[in-house]
């Protein structure tokens, strides 16, 4: 969930190193700190808070350093505070540590250092790491490294300095994402892409129980075993402009007004009209597989556990065979029946959840077939999966997903019809109308957004609110709730989701005229039940604001406002009825004077169990 990122060069480390954290930013922004060294000194500084505060802390370092590790924290164990930020040192104060993941024997740890003689400072795990460091080493730097890493127990990412090798960081990976960034002279070090790519575009990703030890000229991979390894440098191409705020106020507004481009993304190039088909190459190599397949299951946490429940009714539509939704965070501890008949889904944007990287392996321990649906080209997932699809959705810096969870779906429309075609459970004219209503689904959120305004002023009545509820039903309580999910994200307004029939099964009793109700209801089958549920609202004195389609005048007699949008046909509404709810919860967060991008608690991908 932290964020490291690392420099050895001919530049002066400082800027290199704040300007990676600024874009780490999204993985935790409790507190921040950074280790400079040269040949002559070692220099910690750390603050609370955002990167920005530490960036003021280090103005009056005159002098230039070459190599430095910093961090910004998301804090698993100890407070947010400068003593439990990292860097952390040894009793020597010569080595310094930073670290993304959790040491789980790290109580048992520091119990034995303390024995040794050890002093500590802080209520982190990561500091554990810095004691075993100057425990074991003799001289040799990269022999103290190994040594240690044979003795911790968890999921991690570290990066290591030491005073008296001021020519070397050692990093080291098992579980938590890595990427070393290769330059001329210089080298680079981070938890993400992005933190780098404005820097180098020559990219080797860490794998698992990999150790890389980086020179200004050089770079060298190692085992945890101290096996020489050979990696391969991959170019990547960086788009700047996703990246940067443009002229939004913050990534979400940025990110929510993306949605026409980044839902045209994930269709472009996939749709087949003459032959009502999908187009999909990452599924190409699992056919044989599909054709066999009797189970199917979708995994996920958070905004992508949403998202596969709304895939669950999609594969009920069109592949009409048993297909089950899992948190990932659970699926790993379930007797969930898994074989080698069975396809798994591990969808997340990042590609780097933890929860969904376990689930992963658990499922291929079982023979079963899995693939990815991610957005991060090369992330762990991607890697792990035999295959899968991407979103191409581009990086989503807000920590409340939009952009992706639009993308998701259309992307699990299309692997629900390539294999109901590919079976033949879906016929040739139900393909052709979904594929084009799919293709004009971007000009119609580019609708709803046009009507952001109207949302902003319902917004306006009801920043003030405690709770609120989100009700849906069929294929729109996902839809639900995901859109409680983000007001609570970025508002803190208890909001919870419900299929709308289960209202009057308990959540009835929490309605009165201070309590807002959001209701999904565009024209499908349930239509009648649903305008049946919020009669039950009104009569509790509730305000109803409801997601109508735009023809449907009628409702307005029934709520108290209605955010029209367009048509579509009904396995395709939740990808346009999520839009509104995003804005609601912006402009809600906004008017409450929150910040949005960063809320409290939260970090954008959790790369800790």
């Amino acid at each position: 969930m932290c964020g490291i990122v690392g420099y050895i060069g001919k530049q002066d480390a400082k800027e290199i190193l704040i300007n990676g954290l600024k874009r780490l930013e999204y993985r935790g922004y409790d507190s921040a700190g950074i280790a400079l060294l040269n040949d002559k000194e070692i220099i910690i500084k750390k603050s609370v808070g955002k990167v920005q505060n530490l960036e003021n802390k280090i103005t009056d370092i005159e002098d230039e350093f070459s190599l430095g590790i910093a961090h910004t924290r998301w804090a698993t164990h100890g407070e947010p505070t400068e003593i439990n930020a990292h860097p952390h040192l040894d009793c020597t104060s010569k080595i310094a540590v930073v670290h993304n993941g959790i040491i789980e024997n790290f109580n048992i740890l520091k119990k034995y250092l303390i024995e040794k003689g050890h002093k500590f400072l802080s209520e982190t795990d990561t500091e554990v790491f810095a004691h075993l460091i100057e425990s074991n080493y003799k001289g040799d730097f990269l022999e103290a490294v190994l040594l240690s890493l044979k003795e911790c127990v968890g999921s991690f990412a570290f990066a290591i300095v030491h005073k008296d090798h001021p020519d070397t960081i050692i990093a080291a990976k098992k579980g938590s994402p890595m990427v070393v960034g290769i330059g001329n002279g210089e080298n680079y070090l981070a938890s993400d892409v992005n933190a780098i790519t404005s820097f180098t575009n020559n990219i080797i990703y860490v794998n698992e129980e990999e150790v890389v030890i980086l020179k200004k000229d050089s770079y060298k991979f190692v085992s945890f075993q101290n096996q020489k390894l050979e990696k391969q440098v991959v170019q990547i191409e960086a788009d700047l402009q996703n990246i940067e705020m443009s002229n939004f106020p913050h990534y979400m507004l940025k990110e929510i007004f993306e949605q026409p481009h980044t839902i045209s993304n994930a269709v472009r190039g996939r749709l087949n009209f003459e032959e009502a088909n999908v187009r999909l190459d990452g599924l190409y190599a699992v056919v044989d597989k599909i054709k066999k397949a009797k189970n199917y299951i979708l995994a996920g946490c958070g905004t992508s556990w949403h998202a596969a429940l709304i895939g669950e009714y999609l594969f009920n539509n069109f592949v009409r065979t048993n297909v089950k939704v899992e948190y990932a965070s659970e699926m790993r501890y379930k007797n969930t029946y898994i074989d080698d008949s069975t396809i798994c889904f591990f969808i997340s944007q990042s590609g780097e959840t933890a929860d969904t990287i376990a689930a992963l392996r658990e499922a291929k321990r079982r023979e079963a077939t899995c693939l990815g649906v991610c957005n991060v080209v090369n992330s762990t997932i991607a890697r792990e999966t035999s295959s899968g699809v991407y979103l191409h959705a581009g990086p989503e810096i807000g920590v409340a997903s939009t952009k992706a969870f639009t993308s998701q779906v259309s992307v699990l429309t299309l692997i629900s019809m390539f294999i109901g075609r590919l079976i033949g459970r879906v016929s040739f004219e139900e393909a052709y109308n979904t594929l084009k209503e799919l293709s004009l689904l971007p000009e119609k959120v580019e609708k709803i957004l046009h009507n952001s305004t109207f949302i902003e002023n319902i917004a306006e009545q009801f920043y003030k609110a405690n709770n609120a509820l989100f009700l849906g039903r069929g294929i729109n309580y996902p839809v639900a709730l995901e859109g409680a999910l983000k007001l609570k994200e970025i508002s803190y307004i208890h909001a919870e989701g419900y299929p709308a029939a289960e209202m009057k099964h308990g959540p009835i009793a929490l309605i009165d005229e201070n309590m807002p109700v959001f209701v999904i209801a565009t024209k499908d089958f349930l239509y009648d039940k649903v305008i049946n549920n919020i009669k039950e609202v009104k009569a509790r004195r509730g305000k109803v604001i409801a997601i109508a389609n735009e023809d449907d005048k009628e409702i307005q007699k029934s709520v108290d406002h209605v955010i029209y949008v367009p048509n579509t046909i009904p396995v395709l509404a939740p990808i346009l009825n999520i839009i509104p709810l995003q804005l609601f919860a912006y402009y809600v967060a906004v008017r409450r004077g929150l910040d949005v991008d960063k809320p409290r608690n939260l970090a954008k991908s959790v790369t800790v169990e």
